[in-house]
């Protein structure tokens, strides 16, 4: 039994000097600017007199993930949307991003999942986002841009009308 007590405290005493042990590893250094936001709006289904409505959203990039590949600069993303007429759209996909000086394209695939509201019905819950951007680096930390996109379910629904939008995308890095 005091054996037993022995080990328990020297498995203490050991691990607790860890904590004090100075690290002498090579650490990454932190970004400040790790999390990158994009605020846009615009039109939703502009392609549709019927359907169209004024479009919201907030998309989310975390820095830190980005990878170089021969595709580009591929980074995951993931957001929501809503329109005027409560349609919503959350999505997560991967982008890549092409820098030109001050100039960004940056194409996307998301899928995600629609929910019509009272919009537009497009055939299932399953849906899939194809966009292009075009932004313009105004600031350090921020720029602004412009941005197309289809969100279309592939056939998978009975029926596929798919949606065309246009966005105005401001993006900041916090």
């Amino acid at each position: 039994m005091k054996l037993n007590i022995f080990i328990k405290k020297f498995i203490f005493v050991v691990v607790l000097c860890f904590f004090f042990l100075p690290v002498n590893s090579e650490e990454k250094k932190i970004s400040r600017d790790e999390h990158k936001f994009n605020f846009y709006s615009g039109i939703f289904d502009f392609s549709d007199d019927g359907k169209r409505a004024t479009i919201f959203g907030l998309e989310h990039q975390n820095e830190n993930l980005f990878r170089d590949s021969f595709l580009g600069t591929l980074s995951p993303v993931t957001g929501a949307l809503i329109t005027a007429d409560n349609a919503a759209y959350i999505y997560t996909g991967v982008q890549a991003q092409y820098k030109i000086g001050k100039i960004n394209l940056t194409p996307s695939f998301t899928p995600g999942l629609y929910s019509e509201g009272d919009g537009k019905d497009l055939g299932h819950i399953v849906e899939f986002k194809s966009e292009i951007q075009l932004s313009v680096d105004l600031l350090k930390n921020s720029h602004l841009g412009f941005s197309y996109n289809h969100i279309s379910n592939a056939s998978l629904g009975d029926k596929n009308p798919g949606a065309n939008s246009y966005m105005f995308n401001f993006f900041k890095n916090f």
